[in-house]
């Protein structure tokens, strides 16, 4: 081990996780995730062991960072610049290695490390505040949709990615508790879970997803001009994927007096852009942001429920 990255490690004894991460951990618990206390309490440690056994020099943690887990912009031994990611198991991330190892740079950040230790993802660095959300909206997407294109492959034939089905099975559970005693939400549940099963009924393809795709996941890079970050893989079609860019800055699509309309074309011009089915696209949609307005009502956002439910009857 380098002075230099003892003295990093060592630096980290007391340090202070983003307060970003720290409120959606706690939220995590509120919506029925275990372990986050028990992963924050040890990350200095989880810290100080990964940047000293890969001889790593420590430059800044990354903030506001992501809402899952710690990323640290470091160096290799070598000067090389990379990122350092760590994930509590809730955030699955040995399913994200698993996908990044799969897609192996085409259209996502390259993994350095994919025989790496567990929860601990080294990457290549990218630019991490230049992101496609800076471009100006119409640009924005077609950018977004293009990075997407590049992710939706042939699973491997032996893979642990769940499937849509299965993660839209618990989160359906889910919603159906969360609405409880509220007529106007209950309905928006009623055809978000009808939606779903239809949907599921005739699945045209299977694909590996993204799973969480959406603007501020597709960063600037060297290798290629933008590249997708932070995926929670899952197997399924390529309209599931596609739906949480369709809802993209919903708050400027819920000030705009043709919020409604911009919306409906929304989906028809990422539909015909990315050969997907439009019905298909505009379901997906629905359930999608049905599900997180219920989510955000059960863990105290709801401001942001108020937003996406919205959204979601303009479906």
């Amino acid at each position: 081990m380098t002075r230099k990255a003892f003295e990093a490690s060592e630096a980290f004894e007391s340090f202070e996780p983003p307060q970003r991460l720290v409120r959606a951990l706690a939220e995590s618990r509120l919506g029925g995730g275990g372990g986050a206390d028990e992963w924050l309490e040890a990350l200095p440690h989880l810290v100080q062991q990964a940047v000293a056994l890969r001889e790593l020099t420590v430059e800044r943690v990354q903030a506001p960072g992501g809402r899952s887990s710690l990323v640290l912009l470091v160096r290799q031994i070598d000067g090389t610049p990379a990122v350092l990611k760590l994930a509590p198991e809730r955030a699955r991330p040995e399913s994200e290695r698993a996908a990044l190892a799969h897609w192996d740079g085409r259209g996502a950040v390259q993994l350095l490390n994919p025989g790496d230790s567990h929860g601990v993802l080294l990457l290549e660095r990218l630019h991490p505040d230049l992101s496609v959300r800076s471009l100006p909206e119409a640009k924005a997407l077609l950018e977004a949709a293009a990075t997407l294109r590049r992710l939706w492959v042939e699973p491997p034939a032996a893979h642990v990615f769940e499937t849509v089905a299965e993660r839209t099975g618990r989160q359906a559970e889910a919603m159906r508790g969360g609405s409880a005693g509220d007529s106007e939400v209950r309905a928006l549940v009623d055809a978000a879970l009808a939606a779903r099963e239809e949907l599921l009924a005739a699945a045209p393809e299977e694909r590996l997803l993204h799973g969480t795709f959406r603007q501020s996941k597709v960063l600037a890079g060297e290798r290629l001009p933008w590249l997708a970050v932070g995926p929670d893989p899952v197997i399924g079609e390529c309209a599931f994927d596609l739906a949480r860019l369709v809802r993209d800055r919903v708050e400027d699509l819920i000030a705009s007096p043709s919020g409604a309309a911009t919306t409906r074309r929304r989906v028809r011009k990422l539909a015909e852009s990315l050969d997907v089915d439009q019905e298909r696209l505009r379901g997906w949609t629905l359930f999608r942001a049905v599900e997180s307005g219920v989510r955000a009502r059960r863990v105290g956002r709801p401001r942001d429920a108020e937003l996406l439910l919205e959204f979601a009857g303009w479906l």
